[in-house]
This record gives C-alpha cells, sequence and structure tokens, in this order.
C-alpha cells in the first residue's frame, strides 16, 4: 500500500489573523479543493491545482519554518481522508493544531487535540443548505464557531441561531464582518445593540496585507 498523500496548494508562514491564536505566527497547510462555493471566498485558488505530497514531506516543510502553531485550511481540507492523519502526526510532533472547516463535512473524526474553528454557512453565503447542525453539537469550549457575515440579514438569522441553539454555552460564538460587505464598526454596534453573546472577529491579515494571497 502507498504511504498517504495530499494535494496541496501552498504551505506559507505569517501571523494568524483570526479565531483565538490570532496574532501568533502560525505555518498555514493549504489543502486544495472544497465542494463549496461561498460568495465571499477568499482563496479560490485554491479550488484546483496544486500538487501532491507525502506526510513527511508536509512534516518536514512546516518543521523548516520553527514555529509552534499550524493550522490546517483550505479550500475545505476535510475533502482530503488523509487531512485527518495529518492533524495526528502534526498533534504528535508537539504542534498547537488548528482546523478551519467549512461545517459541511463531519468534524466527529477530528483528534480531539486539534482546535475545530467550524463556520457556520449563513444564507448570503449561498450555503447555508451545506451546514452540517449536528457538528455544532460536538463543539467544545476551548473551540469557535464563526458567522461571516454579509449584510443585516445575515446577522440577525446569525443571532437567531446563537440563541436558538445556545451556541455561546458550549463554545466561542464569532462574528465577523465579510470583508467589503459589512463594516466592521457597524457589526460592533449591532453586537453591542442587541446585548449579544458573540466576540467580534475582524481578518487582521486582511488589515495588514490586504487581498493579498499565500498571507
Amino acid at each position: 500500500m502507498s504511504p498517504p498523500r495530499l494535494k496541496l496548494t501552498e504551505i506559507f508562514l505569517s501571523i494568524q489573523g483570526e479565531a483565538d491564536s490570532v496574532g501568533w505566527p502560525t505555518v498555514f497547510v493549504r489543502l486544495t479543493g472544497c465542494p463549496l462555493r461561498c460568495q465571499y471566498c477568499d482563496t479560490a485558488y485554491a479550488f484546483h491545482g496544486g500538487e501532491w505530497h507525502s506526510l513527511d514531506q508536509i512534516l518536514d516543510k512546516v518543521a523548516s519554518f520553527g514555529a509552534r502553531h499550524v493550522c490546517v485550511t483550505g479550500g475545505e481540507p476535510l475533502a482530503q481522508k488523509s487531512c485527518l492523519e495529518l492533524m495526528q502526526r502534526l498533534c504528535d510532533a508537539g504542534y498547537h493544531v488548528s482546523l478551519e472547516t467549512s461545517g459541511a463535512m463531519d468534524i466527529g473524526g477530528v483528534d480531539p487535540r486539534v482546535t475545530r474553528v467550524v463556520d457556520v454557512k449563513t444564507p448570503a453565503s449561498g450555503e447555508l443548505e451545506r451546514n452540517r447542525y449536528e457538528n455544532l453539537d460536538r463543539m467544545r469550549v476551548d473551540e469557535q464557531v464563526k458567522f461571516v457575515i454579509c449584510s443585516r440579514e445575515d446577522f440577525e438569522w446569525s443571532r437567531d441561531l446563537v440563541k436558538q441553539q445556545s451556541l455561546h454555552e458550549r463554545c466561542t460564538v464569532l462574528f465577523s464582518p465579510s470583508y467589503r460587505q459589512v463594516e466592521p464598526r457597524d457589526l460592533a454596534q449591532w453586537i453591542l445593540d442587541e446585548r449579544l453573546p458573540v466576540r467580534l472577529q475582524v481578518q487582521l491579515h486582511k488589515y495588514l496585507w490586504g487581498d493579498a494571497p499565500g498571507r
């Protein structure tokens, strides 16, 4: 049997711009391919192409950057089966590992040492029907669910889901303004007006590097 491989778009070192590890130097392992087509996606270049790498090659490349934090992302990383083994091996190597996933895939098989950041698709994303709401029942207190807010209607839909599911009692809830669609100041005010137990998240990397790919 041949060793497991993964199709990668890129591996790079940057500053984590989102979630609880924001601000840390982080190695990003971006896997190729995604079954979703969210209208606000800023990594469409990862839908196709990429090159095959063995897990050993990936771990060697990650080690070359000398960082302690690793984020496995995409595309949709869980669309590739060997992603689970990659994350396990990264954890075994002593890294702080996070996973950015669309929430359209089952997260139950992810190594419990990995911090999962699950993106709940809002109506304006265009992929509302792809949400697997059973994933929300699997979230831990050290993990995060993220709502990318594209409009006031998105905000109200997300607000209602947070309340109905009591999501804030299970994990950290992130509300992030869709870049150039909702002003961060407006979203901040909506959160304050509604007294929502959620955290405003802006994409730090966008403020540092704008739309530059690989950041």
